[in-house]
């Protein structure tokens, strides 16, 4: 029995090769049909050279269990939670390493209604038959038919806006030559044929497996800057970036400054309660002051979740929670089966922009500067609880209003901070806030006691 080593908490990723491989995808496909005995399964891919392969190895394993697959061809990982609730289906796989290294991929697995699949809802079984490699011979195989989720996906994706409110607005869009640029030219056609005023520039839009002009991360700062200089060339309202598979979106302001994802989610929760006074908004534990205060004044209520999307997914739906956002850029719908999309955030944003006649910038300046934040700080450490004890005494003496939901978050009233060990990685990662009102000291203050700390 060989150990599978690209199996994570959430997903599968690996090394192409020895780590990730057709033969251990099919492996994959296989164990997923015999564990779940669905009847049929949506399967889609991104635009990486191997995910093509990936997936028809995939599609294989699945038939060869009886599983019938309707293959949506290249997709991002958001239309395939789509297909996962939309249609007659009881469950999905996407083919995508998002925004790793050029030699990885991966895949994102869920159940009936998109429901996710992680390490402790089902990943860990699909692992271990994979591993053995004992598979049950069926008396059917299963059939694999394309089927082109795009149109019903933009039909979708319209509900969240109120075209007749739109004003007019220039966007820079940039796919990363990922995924993206195909729905983004469906969403145009959309708007052009309903006469909404929005001009969209596109740059990287080309879906191209060598991504020519680097993986597309738009939170390497590194890669920030072909979107902010279009904005400013071509004066844009707001400029627009995507990860590989577009379940994460970025925003630039009509300036060209990229926006903590901490600030966006206090800009959604207020679009959901301009529609909706009292829905509840969930958010991550790392960075909530200005997710609190934008919430209270738009007479909504907060739910504090752990970071992760199958947390957050778990206590919305535990919750009827309208949305919940996370300072990484997830951001999770109600009506989109609880999950995690990239393109609804962007038009929610829009629509915000329409109903305040408000730029980006002043809407989310008055955020960044009652509640500066740190935006997240990564440390290689040794052993991360060691050093989550060591600042947990350090401030002991101080008495702060202390939160264990996901790390340690300490509360001086003044300042915040939150210290956490990664899901993923081997990393240290702090997040630090303060009431700007209350604060005489700056943020840098704070970042370079805690650096001073962590690294001492």
């Amino acid at each position: 029995m060989t150990k599978l080593t690209c199996f994570k908490a959430y997903d599968i990723r690996g090394k192409l090769g020895e780590e990730l491989n057709e033969e251990i995808a099919y492996k994959v496909g296989r164990a997923y049909g015999q564990i779940y005995q669905p009847k049929t399964i949506v399967v889609g891919c991104d635009i990486r050279l191997s995910s093509e392969g990936l997936k028809q190895a995939t599609i294989k394993g699945l038939n060869d269990a009886g599983v019938n697959v309707l293959d949506l061809g290249m997709t991002g990982t958001e239309e395939v939670y789509f297909g996962a609730f939309h249609l007659d289906v009881q469950g999905g796989i996407e083919v995508t390493a998002s925004h790793n290294p050029m030699d990885y991929n991966g895949m994102k697995l869920v159940r009936e209604n998109s429901r996710p699949i992680s390490a402790d809802t089902g990943l860990k079984e699909i692992q271990a038959l994979a591993e053995a490699g004992v598979f049950n011979e069926v008396e059917h195989k299963g059939t694999t038919e394309k089927y082109n989720i795009l149109p019903e996906f933009v039909a979708h994706l319209m509900g969240y806006i109120d075209p007749a409110k739109i004003r007019p607005l220039k966007l820079v869009v940039n796919a990363g030559n990922g995924a993206a640029g195909h729905v983004i030219d469906a969403i145009e056609e959309k708007f052009k044929s309903l006469n909404i005023p929005v001009e969209f520039i596109k740059i990287h839009h080309e879906a191209d497996g060598t991504f020519p002009n680097g993986i597309p991360n738009p939170l390497l700062v590194e890669n920030r800057d072909s979107t902010r200089n279009a904005v400013l060339e071509h004066g844009a309202d707001m400029g627009l970036a995507w990860d590989g598979d577009f379940d994460r979106c970025f925003l630039f302001d009509e300036k060209g400054q990229f926006i903590e994802g901490y600030y966006i989610v206090g800009l959604l929760a207020q679009a959901f309660l301009l529609k909706q006074a009292g829905e509840k908004i969930v958010h991550d534990p790392r960075l909530v002051w200005n997710t609190v205060d934008i919430v209270e004044q738009y007479k909504g209520q907060t739910v504090q979740s752990k970071s992760g999307h199958a947390f957050i997914k778990q206590v919305m739906r535990e919750q009827n929670a309208v949305y919940g956002g996370e300072m990484s850029a997830h951001h999770y719908f109600r009506d989109f089966a609880y999950c995690d999309s990239g393109m609804i955030p962007w038009l929610l944003a829009v629509s915000v922009l329409s109903e305040t006649q408000q730029t980006l910038s002043s809407l989310v300046e008055g955020m960044i500067a009652k509640f500066p934040c740190s935006g997240e700080i990564n440390f290689k450490v040794q052993d991360t609880q060691v050093t989550i004890q060591k600042i947990f005494e350090h401030f002991a003496e101080q008495n702060p209003a202390i939160d264990k939901t996901d790390g340690i978050s300490l509360d001086f009233g003044s300042w915040r901070l939150n210290v956490r060990a990664s899901n993923t990685e081997p990393l240290l990662r702090l997040n630090i806030e303060t009431t700007a009102s209350k604060n005489p000291e700056s943020i840098q203050y704070y970042v370079d006691l805690l650096t001073q700390l962590i690294e001492s």
